[in-house]
């Protein structure tokens, strides 16, 4: 069997913990919510009449709790049907044996809804229950160390606390009572309840098992209750282990899941140190690094983890001695109401503890602490770098930073038979002009004179650190094609004793992961060193922009933007060219010369057939034309101050500019600034389509398609010329975003979107976009190839491009913010010795006009064990993969089909880990690879995105806007887009410059004494419980008061006190992490803004039928084993 990997397994969907009820916001069940694309959360499956949740006859509370049954209250056994609410699950009535297959569950018809499951009593002995529960396993384990102790979790033991970590307890019967004979064919266990899988107990001798043991079931009528217990105290009994869980009191009724009461620690996950009593596990190797402990999980894999160099000896060992509780975090620390006092729509069902699942929270935590403080070195093969969450410093030692290249996978298959087994796809993430921390140096620039850089005869792969030099460097043998080519004699230099050129470390293309080379003219379009490119803006001047005040604030501020051009290196002044356009149904041309006195304006009607009507003084330099440029953009806004024109035109405009440079003969960038759908008669003309009837259906994806062959046909023509589109839209209802959005996408340009603008609202949001988008760095005119050594290809790109054949991505300009995603596929097989190399090429026009090729190369290892490459994913860059692909997927499928299809990938590669990889252990075992651990949290906050699950409130529009966005974004701008960023204001530190720590994206975590911030790179808000200090509001509102706080604040007041100032800068420094800048939204508990607020807590169930995350890891775990059976 293959090595182990890294693993971490949680519980199986099981009998008996079902079906708790659905909760919307407030834990109240939302009506006319509609139902989740899984049937076995809340969708009508076979055998199961969907009904009311039947309240039925309540154990009080005070009754001893509930506690493992030893064998001999098993054996007398005979029905499991009398379960106190919370303990069994609504279901249909069964007449089948309750056995268990080894395969997935499947529903099974009932002769009628019954409030509670009835089982038919078992075959003669009970000893069938054992099997019946599948553990659900929360510790992982390697095949070259001992197996911890079986563990498991159950439903929690007391009424009283409806969650959390008193659900563990550990059975106290000797193992060697434990039945063992039993059977496992029979009728698969049924669901009872279509809400919820549960985690059921495996009852098995302690070094035979991998899971966590200590459910704790019910005994049957007239068995007495059996004292030993692990779980919480009841009155007058001491607490061993966990505390009791203790929901914020208050206005939210208790959740589902809410977390435990307890000291707040700075993370949401276990304090160090000794675990609570009831838990056995082996110790395992120590951990290479990382501790991959969950928030509440007990116990994961310590096997030597992937990618990570020092060891970590931190890692607790659980034994079953009595020890210290374990602490965890709680929002508030009251006690929970007792569950007979709670209204009784809210006496909540027994379901997994959140915390026992895995928690990005944690790995990211776990991974800034473990490789934060190191600087990440490249010189290694197939190192898996520290995720995107975490700062880290790069040095350069051969390998490209993974600032620039990201895989999903570090440890290549060396087939394509293994590849199409474990179905991880082979993909990588690159920015080739990603912007570098301060600290870390931009790529050197080589310069080979005319000669131009050093090449493969073969495949034209450029000079890198993986060239072999042979025959005393006389010839280099290509790292990619294997072919030997001769060295020219200035670049000729002597070998050392190792085989290395002398001059190694002076030359960066021999040394280096990333660098550039000056380009000679043989890489320029025509042979001819291109002039330096141009910025075109164009204004909508029609009455909508004039009315809202967008003419008269973008006037006011190009005037001193035109300062900030991008420049080259230290050069005094921009050589970038501007030109000015204004329009509505008809274009006007500015002549503004320097030698001018003031601007011309030069009126274009006949836009059917669109020229430039003035060469010399379109396009100036600033500095030179400085007063005229100043006159003209004074005259703009009272020149048409008095317009009534409403219709525009598009399609003319970006010929308009297209043209321009073409007479120009030079690259460069069209800034349009647009209002409205474009009805006017003119070519691109278009007509509002917009019909939310088509949603769910299979016609949805004409909602994504462009209306017009128009603008794809102008986009074309626009890349040939190097002309960008950068958008800058400004709608107050349908403008058709996937057509308009077209040109931008196919020529690398940028889109924005301010619905309902308001200069007085939305103009900081709006001139912060405008002053990053004109100063970033940005290359023109570009062609970028990817190449590979022998046995693997470049298949698939995705991004913000043009391809015209299948290798060359070419782009009419490429910024720092772009990122291109590319898929590999096996030619032929790969060789672990080689490894795999990566070249990307990217050759551009700087914004001096200087021609330059910037490379990057990355070698990857290569394996022919599935452990090793499971072992050496990174989860992010595969989500970055998914969702572009899925986002692609909508043109042409329906978004059923596109998220079915992502499930059952994801399914596909864990189910193989969980095959090839993972010691044998029950079916009912939800194992997962360490790496990918949060593949389905992840998973599930995509499919429940907008544009794969919308809500009725989010327009066509919207949706078109994010899917463009996204294409082109990188790992970490996806990462915190579907998992954002929520940090607990009123926790921070105001000493220290850290944040505080982030916590989980649910509203469980939320308390009413707490303020938040939520952050997705796209949305900022500040969330203010209703309970919250006074003084802390007086600190950062300046009000007295929660009732006085504004929710139109868009900015927060500037207050002289360490909370304002800490709270500040910790926006202001959020803000300069993205590329755009979110416009800050104040929500006040239960104010009519909360619900969008709760539409990016992740891991909820979604208004719109979107899974939480629990029911998600269920129904993944369903679709495993359907795949394993």
């Amino acid at each position: 069997m293959n090595q182990q990997g890294h693993m971490a397994s949680y519980g199986q969907p099981q009998p008996g913990y079902q079906g708790y009820q659905q909760f919307g916001y407030n834990s109240q069940h939302t009506a006319g919510v509609p139902t989740s694309q899984y049937g076995p959360y809340n969708g009508p499956v076979q055998g199961y009449q969907p009904t009311a949740v039947p309240q039925g006859p309540l154990r009080p509370t005070s009754e001893a709790a509930p506690t493992s049954l030893p064998p001999s209250t098993a054996a007398q056994s005979t029905a499991y049907n009398q379960y106190g609410q919370g303990d069994i699950q609504n279901g249909p009535a069964m007449s089948d044996q309750m056995q268990r297959f080894p395969v997935s569950q499947s529903y099974m018809p009932g002769s009628q809804p019954m409030p509670y499951q009835q089982y038919a009593p078992p075959a003669s002995n009970a000893q069938q229950l054992p099997n019946q529960m599948a553990a659900m396993q929360i510790s992982g384990s390697t095949s070259n160390a001992p197996p911890p102790v079986s563990q498991s979790y159950g439903p929690p033991t007391s009424h009283r606390q409806t969650t959390g970590p008193a659900a563990y307890t550990q059975y106290s019967t000797p193992p060697q009572n434990i039945p063992s004979n039993i059977p496992q064919s029979g009728n698969p266990p049924q669901h009872p309840f279509p809400g919820q899988s549960a985690p059921v107990t495996t009852f098995t001798s302690p070094p035979t098992s991998t899971g966590l043991t200590g459910m704790n079931l019910p005994p049957p009528p007239g068995v007495p209750r059996p004292t030993a217990m692990h779980g919480p105290p009841l009155p007058g009994q001491s607490q061993i282990g966990f505390p009791p869980s203790q929901p914020p009191s208050g206005h939210y009724p208790p959740q589902p899941n809410h977390r435990p009461a307890g000291p707040q620690p700075g993370m949401p996950g276990v304090v160090p140190g000794p675990p609570t009593q009831g838990f056995q596990v082996h110790p395992t190797q120590p951990s290479q690094g990382f501790i991959p402990q969950q928030n509440g999980s007990f116990g994961q894999m310590r096997a030597p983890q992937p990618n990570y160099a020092a060891p970590y000896t931190g890692a607790p060992t659980y034994s079953s001695q009595p020890q210290p509780q374990q602490k965890r975090l709680d929002p508030d620390s009251i006690p929970s109401p007792q569950l007979n006092e709670l209204p009784p729509q809210q006496k909540t069902r027994h379901r997994i503890d959140p915390d026992a699942i895995p928690s990005p929270i944690q790995v990211i935590e776990d991974d800034k602490s473990n490789r934060g403080s190191e600087p990440f070195s490249t010189g290694v093969r197939g190192q898996v770098p520290p995720l995107v969450t975490t700062d880290f410093v790069v040095k350069d030692q051969g390998n490209s930073s993974p600032r620039f290249i990201r895989c999903a996978a570090y440890n290549l298959p060396c087939t394509s038979d293994m590849a199409k087994q474990c179905q991880v796809p082979l993909t990588a993430v690159i920015k080739p002009l990603a912007t570098l921390p301060a600290d870390e140096a931009p790529p050197y620039i080589v310069d080979h004179g005319k000669t131009g850089p050093i090449r493969c005869n073969r495949c034209k792969a450029y000079m890198c650190p993986y060239m072999q030099f042979i025959e005393g460097g006389r010839r280099f043998q290509c790292a990619f094609c294997s072919c030997v080519t001769e060295v020219l004699p200035h670049y000729f230099q002597h070998l050392d004793h190792t085989g290395k050129r002398m001059d190694y470390y002076d030359r960066p293309e021999l040394s280096l992961g990333s660098y550039e080379f000056l380009a000679t003219v043989d890489y320029c379009k025509n042979n001819k060193i291109p002039n330096p490119p141009a910025f075109i803006f164009m204004i909508d001047v029609s009455y909508n922009a004039l009315k809202s005040g967008l003419v008269h604030l973008l006037c006011e501020e190009l005037k001193s933007l035109l300062d900030y051009l991008p420049r080259e290196g230290n050069a005094e002044e921009s050589a970038i060219r501007v030109g000015f356009v204004t329009y509505n149904k008809v274009l006007h041309f500015y002549n503004v010369k320097s030698s001018l006195a003031q601007p011309q304006m030069m009126v274009v009607s006949d836009i059917a057939d669109m020229f430039v009507p003035l060469l010399d003084g379109f396009l100036v330099n600033v500095n030179e034309s400085r007063a005229v440029i100043n006159s003209l953009l004074e005259q703009i806004p009272e020149m048409f101050a008095d317009t009534r024109e409403t219709e525009t035109v598009f399609g003319p405009v970006i010929q308009a500019g297209l043209e321009a440079l073409k007479a120009a003969e030079c690259a460069g960038k069209l800034f349009i600034f647009h209002s409205t759908l474009p009805l006017a008669e003119a070519p691109g003309k278009l007509k509002n389509r917009d019909d939310k009837k088509l949603i769910n259906t299979d016609k949805e994806k004409v909602l994504f398609q462009p209306q017009t062959s128009f603008y794809n046909n102008l986009a074309k023509e626009c890349v040939a010329q190097g002309c960008s589109v950068d958008l800058f839209l400004f709608p107050n209802q349908y403008v058709d975003v996937a057509t308009l959005g077209l040109v931008t996408y196919q020529t690398g340009g940028s889109i924005y979107k301010y619905t309902y603008f308001q200069a007085q609202a939305d103009g900081e949001r709006f001139l912060n976009d405008l002053h990053r988008d004109v100063r970033k760095v940005i290359g023109f005119d570009s062609v970028m190839r990817v190449r590979t050594s022998t046995g693997i290809r470049a298949t698939d790109f995705f991004g913000s491009f043009y391809m015209s054949n299948t290798t060359d991505v070419e782009l009419a300009a490429l910024d720092c913010d772009k990122a291109i995603t590319v898929e590999f596929k096996h030619d032929d097989k790969l060789n672990e010795d080689n490894g795999a190399q990566i070249q990307c090429a990217l050759l551009y026009t700087s914004c001096s006009g200087q021609r330059r090729l910037r490379i990057h190369n990355l070698s990857l290892n290569c394996c022919t064990q599935l452990a090793d490459l499971y072992r050496n994913c990174e989860t992010d860059t595969l989500i970055n993969y998914f969702v572009k692909l899925a986002y692609r997927g909508v043109l042409s499928n329906p978004t059923k089909t596109v998220r079915d299809t992502l499930i059952n990938q994801s399914a596909q590669i864990l189910a193989c880990y969980r095959k090839n990889c993972a010691s044998p252990s029950s079916a009912g075992q939800l194992i997962l690879p360490e790496c990918m651990k949060l593949l389905p949290v992840y998973l599930n906050c995509v499919l429940k995105s907008d544009v794969l699950q919308p809500g009725a409130e989010v327009s066509t529009d919207d949706r078109a806007y994010i899917r463009q966005l996204i294409t082109s974004m990188d790992v970490a701008e996806t990462n915190v887009f579907f998992y954002p960023r929520l940090l607990p204001v009123h926790k921070m530190d105001v000493d220290s410059d850290d944040f505080p720590m982030a916590i989980r994206c649910s509203e469980e975590r939320l308390s009413k004494g707490g303020i938040y911030l939520l952050e997705n790179g796209l949305n900022l808000f500040i969330w203010v419980g209703m309970n919250t200090q006074h003084d802390l509001i007086q600190s950062i509102f300046n009000v007295q008061s929660f009732g006085q706080i504004d929710s139109a604040l868009a900015t927060l007041p500037m207050l002289d006190n360490p909370y304002s100032k800490k709270l500040r800068s910790m926006v202001d420094m959020i803000r300069a992490q993205r590329p755009r800048f979110m416009k800050l939204m104040i929500v006040k508990q239960d104010d009519k803004m909360e619900l969008l607020f709760k539409h990016f807590l992740m891991e909820d169930k979604s208004v719109n039928g979107g899974a939480s995350y629990v029911d998600f890891l269920c129904h993944m775990h369903k679709e495993i084993r359907q795949l394993l059976s």
